[in-house]
């Protein structure tokens, strides 16, 4: 398994640093393709759970927000942003009324749910990639941060922490058994040590990229085991199986979501 996660990541990863790299469509489509899948993988999870989120309506509401992140001029987003909710709030009223769903305002929050955190949160991928200064290196950083903090936490965790401490602490036993508490700081040091030596070679000074290795190597943690907790009430290891050794497209970008939005407004209060 370890092998195989590090073939893929030796094999996805470079190419994903090179479509940063170039942009435009060459960033947005394969992205956008990645995002649509995990907001599918999403619906079918909600639907496990007794939650009906059709992606017929899910889609369209959240693909909108990643084509308007990449506009410089953002004075569109957030009135669209508004007019999905409505568009999801008149949907649950019309459920409602039609009396053949049950749960109803649980389905409405589920749709709410994926729309913020597809549309709005994944927005950023776009919006980060978009910026006019150092947009690049911003977003291949946040990657990079996300991927070392993840691989680091991973390695102490599994490999090293045996060794070097007595024993392993397990950090969420009920949400992810495996993840440990060594590994969790192993991946906070990792992170944030090899973020600011990226930040460097990137052209980022070192405050903005310090805090970005501090925040991305903890609250990225927060964002995986919130996916975790949906998969765990849906009854499901992975996501999906798109990737052999690490799941779905949704597994892949758990963390990921989170970190270029923290990484978008670091930027915009250093840039």
């Amino acid at each position: 398994m370890f092998l195989q996660r590090a073939l893929i990541s030796f094999t996805l990863g470079p190419l994903a640093l090179y479509l940063i790299y170039l942009g435009g469509l060459f960033y947005f489509i394969p992205l956008a393709i990645i995002l649509l899948l995990a907001t599918l993988e999403y619906t079918q999870m909600a639907n496990k759970m007794g939650w009906a989120v059709p992606a017929f309506l899910l889609v369209p509401v959240v693909a909108i927000q990643w084509v308007l992140a990449q506009w410089p001029n953002q004075s569109l987003f957030a009135p669209l942003l508004l007019a999905s909710l409505f568009v999801l709030a008149a949907y649950a009223l019309w459920q409602y009324e039609k009396g053949s769903i049950q749960q109803v305002p649980a389905n409405w929050f589920a749709l709410m749910a994926g729309l913020m955190l597809f549309g709005w949160v994944c927005s950023h991928f776009f919006r980060l990639r978009a910026m006019p200064e150092m947009a690049w290196q911003w977003t291949m950083l946040a990657m990079l941060s996300t991927w070392i903090s993840d691989s680091g936490a991973y390695v102490v965790g599994r490999f090293l922490a045996g060794k070097v401490v007595l024993g392993k602490h397990a950090l969420t036993p009920r949400l992810s058994p495996n993840k440990t508490v060594e590994g969790f700081l192993g991946g906070v040091v990792l992170g944030t040590l090899f973020t600011v030596l990226i930040g460097s070679l990137l052209g980022i000074e070192l405050l903005p990229a310090l805090l970005l290795g501090l925040l991305v190597s903890t609250l990225g943690t927060v964002g995986d085991l919130s996916i975790s907790l949906l998969k765990r009430e849906a009854g499901v290891k992975d996501s999906g199986n798109l990737f052999p050794g690490h799941g779905g497209a949704l597994d892949r970008i758990d963390s990921l979501m989170w970190t270029v939005a923290i990484a978008y407004y670091l930027a915009q209060l250093f840039l």
